[in-house]
């Protein structure tokens, strides 16, 4: 019996721990996004797709009540918040597996797909501070300029390369596509002036004329076993938490079925009663007579 206190005793703590974890770090989350929003100046951009902050704040405030469920349930022995933690869980979990299948045999959609959020990241450059920020981490990252070629930021209304453009970016493209020179001391944020009018051969000498798609599914398909490695280990985790949460609800359940079965008293807990395969709630008092 003493064993088998001791393993719900692990069970239990072992996923409050997790979850207490995955609580936090998604309440850091919120506490990031709600800054940068805030931050940020009105009549912004503000939809989810194109928004760093809004998405930081959803993903964080789904994480939040997701492991306030077990963490919560497993701390108080609660089977309903426990039941429904696990069942959130096999949802995820079912629409992961579900959406990495079609993913692979619809990949010509997934880059059409990815290839319009970004078109769309570009019209949006300059409206919206953090994806501004995050354009440019990716452009530098990987040393590329928009989409297919640089040539595709004039589809934003400030690198447009028309002659009605009044901007002094017209024909430009941001410094996040410039060439680095090794010995550079101080860096020229204005290297990208005009290269859209520009022959590539002679647009390749102070910008990255690649573009950012083809870098990016490159650089997916050298690191696969990372990224892989990265899925399946979140996969094990989900199911870790899902076998432990029906683990620690299976052994309440039984403790509630034998204490009726007992004419609904809590029974004697000397050790000639006790059954080695019964685990009670850590909560209870083993220690009562």
């Amino acid at each position: 019996m003493v064993k088998g206190i001791k393993k719900y005793i692990t069970i239990k703590y072992t996923l409050f721990v997790c979850c207490y974890i995955f609580w936090v770090a998604s309440a850091v989350l919120i506490a990031v996004g709600i800054y940068a929003k805030v931050s940020k100046e009105k009549d912004v951009v503000d939809t989810l797709m194109t928004d760093p902050a809004l998405l930081l704040i959803v993903i964080g405030s789904l994480m939040f009540m997701i492991t306030f469920f077990g963490c919560f349930g497993a701390l108080r022995n609660g089977t309903c918040l426990l039941k429904t933690f696990s069942g959130i869980l096999v949802v995820i979990l079912l629409l992961q597996i579900t959406a990495a299948v079609l993913g692979f045999l619809f990949t010509d959609k997934v880059l059409e797909r990815t290839e319009k959020l970004m078109r769309n990241a570009i019209v949006s450059y300059r409206e919206d501070l953090d994806l501004e920020n995050v354009i440019d981490f990716v452009q530098k990252k990987f040393q590329c300029c928009g989409v297919h070629t640089y040539e595709d930021w004039s589809d934003n209304v400030y690198f447009q390369c028309s002659a009605e453009n009044p901007s002094l970016e017209a024909c430009g493209v941001p410094f996040s596509c410039c060439l680095r020179l090794h010995n550079e001391t101080v860096f020229n944020t204005m290297c990208g002036y005009e290269v859209q009018s520009m022959e590539p051969s002679s647009a390749g000498r102070s910008v990255y004329t690649n573009g950012c798609l083809d870098k990016v599914v490159w650089w997916g398909k050298q690191n696969l076993f990372l990224v892989g490695g990265i899925t399946v280990a979140l996969l094990c985790l989900e199911l870790c938490m899902i076998t432990l949460a029906s683990c620690q609800v299976s052994r309440i359940k039984t403790v509630q079925q034998r204490t009726k079965q007992d004419g609904g008293k809590h029974p004697s807990l000397t050790r000639e009663r006790l059954d080695s395969n019964v685990w009670y709630p850590a909560s209870w008092d083993f220690n009562k007579e």
